[in-house]
């Protein structure tokens, strides 16, 4: 749709089907006004946060990040701004601070389906859905996800770090630099615990029989430590840090 030519074309087939309703879900474009006034009712976009808050397209991966207790989904009637249009039904999730964006991908993506299909419902019983326009404060943006972005930076504060293990699992994956290795971190812990290390300095290794039990590697982060649990070195099979530990020695300090 960016090309006008082929904008013209797909509106020339959406309009010869003369629809009652379009929906969208997790489309990556804004859709021009030409197609958004196709439909008799417009068009309705599922969108995965409770809005205003995390507008854009990482709003599941950018809620975990943020340490946000609640997220949901939106029911939201399309205009032409990147999801500001007025909400016609939200329901709400709380976080409890074990999600991936995986996992909560697929609770918000049946929480979306359930909620789009009681609007359908209640549309096709005769109901007037009320359009509430979002307030015009609290408004943040969910920027997409970059590769960049997944590289750990070990002088950040642990409680930030193991909630960015969890919004990039299962992409872009945290990642940090083990020996000579680019090794993926899929899983990790917070451990409040003060200590006095640069950075990145490896602390230990804590044994308990796998990732479930607490086994990990601890490091020092700019406030308090962060324990990795599951890790995949370049060509291998995701693995837990006693499997990890086994294989190879821990450098001093990771990169």
């Amino acid at each position: 749709l960016k090309e006008p030519a082929v904008a013209g074309q797909v509106a020339d087939l959406i309009a010869g089907l003369k629809p009652d309703l379009m929906i969208v879900v997790a489309y990556g474009l804004i859709l021009p006004a030409r197609i958004l006034g196709i439909p008799r009712l417009g068009c309705w976009n599922i969108h995965a946060s409770l809005l205003p808050r995390w507008r854009g397209a990482a709003p599941i991966q950018r809620a975990i990040e943020a340490g946000d207790a609640e997220t949901g989904v939106c029911i939201m009637q399309m205009d032409a701004g990147l999801d500001t249009g007025p909400v016609l039904h939200r329901a709400g999730t709380a976080l409890d601070g074990s999600e991936t964006a995986g996992s909560l991908h697929d609770r918000l993506a049946q929480l979306g389906a359930d909620s789009l299909l009681l609007c359908l419902r209640r549309l096709a019983a005769g109901e007037q859905l009320a359009a509430v326009p979002q307030p015009p404060t609290g408004a943040t943006y969910a920027r997409k996800l970059d590769k960049g972005e997944a590289e750990i930076d070990w002088s950040q504060a642990a409680e930030v770090l193991e909630r960015r293990v969890r919004a990039f699992n299962p992409w872009p994956v945290a990642w940090c630099t083990i020996g000579d290795q680019r090794v993926r971190v899929w899983k990790a812990s917070h451990v409040r615990l003060a200590h006095e290390r640069p950075p990145g300095t490896v602390l230990g290794s804590v044994a308990g029989g796998g990732s479930a039990a607490g086994a990990g590697i601890d490091v020092a982060t700019g406030c308090e430590v962060l324990r990795l649990l599951e890790l995949q070195p370049p060509g291998k099979r995701r693995m837990d840090a006693t499997d990890f530990l086994n294989a190879r020695p821990l450098p001093a300090r990771l990169g």
